[in-house]
């Protein structure tokens, strides 16, 4: 029997809806207490939604109010500042 190929689980971007790998995304998580922070290990506890590595992923997420939607909360605006300067961050390395 031939091996059977490993499934490779495919996440959708918040902000441009595309469906791609999950590691090729970064996990933005609304923990139990309420903090909302990226997680690019893909194993913070709480309530998660996923992004692609562009900032204009991003604001496209914010202008749609895809992250209220899903975690059912208001994101404040120094957390969605946060959020993008993170993002600029991780994408320079």
């Amino acid at each position: 029997m031939p091996p059977v190929p490993k499934k490779i689980p495919m996440r959708q971007c918040v902000g441009c809806r595309e469906h791609r790998p999950k590691r090729e995304l970064v996990r933005i998580v609304r923990s139990p207490e309420g903090v909302v922070s990226l997680d690019f290990s893909g194993k913070a506890n709480g309530r998660g939604a996923y992004l692609c590595r562009k900032p204009e992923c991003l604001r496209k997420a914010v202008r749609a109010r895809a992250l209220e939607r899903a975690f059912s909360a208001q994101v404040p605006e120094d957390v969605i500042a946060r959020l993008e300067k993170e993002l600029e961050s991780a994408d320079a390395e």
